[in-house]
């Protein structure tokens, strides 16, 4: 191997593992980094994204990109478009952008969540209609919630001589709102687990 080829590949890698340390810095970490300032601006786009918050990740990918090698700034746009269509809830265009990076899509389950976000919260550029809409729907919802609760809670009390329509709710509720506290807790466990496996 010629000496300038060994000397790219090397670069390359140390590239790739200065990169791999900077996401485990803190986002006052990633914004005082100088070195690998683009990877480091793409990093916080990238956090911002899982918070669903378009306009902040479309500035750090837009600092990142003006940042960036002219030979970079092709995968950061790819990156950007998948990280903004994460953020406003957009789950066709995710799948998309995910497959421009030549990363596996996310699953089935992960868009219909996505799906169902963007309909219940959806994103501030959406309009009135929009949000109106989902509002309707969230109130829905826990309508729906409410009725499985009591009804479970009846079901469960009837060998006993049944419940009054207020403490039946009340129950319904506590039991609505521990289901949800479990499901919730099993998906963060099964998130991080997810998350500190080492890629194949």
């Amino acid at each position: 191997m010629a000496p300038k080829q060994r000397q790219i590949r090397i670069e390359q890698r140390g590239g790739l593992e200065a990169i791999q340390a900077l996401e485990r810095r803190s986002d006052e970490e990633l914004e005082a980094e100088t070195k690998y300032k683009s990877a480091a601006l793409a990093i916080l786009g990238a956090r911002a994204a899982e918070r669903f918050d378009a306009e902040q990740a479309r500035g750090y990918f837009q600092r990142a990109i003006a940042a960036a090698r002219p030979q970079e700034r092709m995968q950061l746009r790819r990156m950007a478009d998948a990280s903004l269509a994460l953020a406003e809830r957009r789950a066709g265009d995710l799948k998309d952008a995910v497959e421009r990076l030549g990363q596996t899509p996310p699953s089935g389950r992960q868009m219909f969540a996505l799906r169902a976000m963007g309909l219940l919260i959806p994103p501030s550029s959406a309009g009135v209609l929009a949000r109106l809409r989902g509002a309707l729907l969230i109130l829905a919802l826990i309508v729906v919630l409410l009725a499985i609760g009591l009804g479970i809670v009846e079901l469960v009390s009837l060998p006993f001589g049944g419940l009054g329509l207020a403490p039946g709710l009340l129950l319904g509720l506590f039991l609505v709102v521990a289901v949800l506290g479990v499901v919730a807790a099993v998906g963060k466990r099964r998130r991080d687990r997810a998350s500190k496996s080492p890629p194949s």
